[in-house]
């Protein structure tokens, strides 16, 4: 279940960060609600998950994914443009997500 609550926190997150991008500085209501609705909601996962997960795991594994994800999102929605050291960097954060999961013996498979 852990996993579970972690990809809602993740896309929760995905979903109000790209949110801003229409908030105009919180003047517009309904973006605006919709970040709050989704950061509540990451939060509030995250909270659930940490108490079975330790907390830099679950931090790291929700900020690595959601950057990509986010930066995934900006590229192809938003059609926001990435440097060569923009695309290795984020690389470098999606590898380090994997390595966590894959070989960290802190969290539970």
């Amino acid at each position: 279940m852990q996993y579970i609550y972690l990809a809602i926190a993740i896309v929760a997150e995905v979903i109000g960060t790209t949110a801003l991008k229409f908030t105009d500085n919180f003047t517009n209501l309904m973006p605006s609600l919709l970040v709050a609705a989704c950061y509540g909601t990451a939060i509030f996962m995250l909270s659930v998950i940490v108490r079975s997960m330790p907390v830099g795991i679950v931090y790291a594994i929700w900020s690595g994914a959601g950057i990509v994800l986010v930066t995934i999102v900006g590229a192809i929605w938003l059609r926001q443009t990435l440097d060569a050291a923009a695309i290795i960097g984020i690389a470098l954060i999606l590898a380090g997500v994997v390595i966590v999961n894959l070989f960290s013996k802190s969290i539970l498979h």
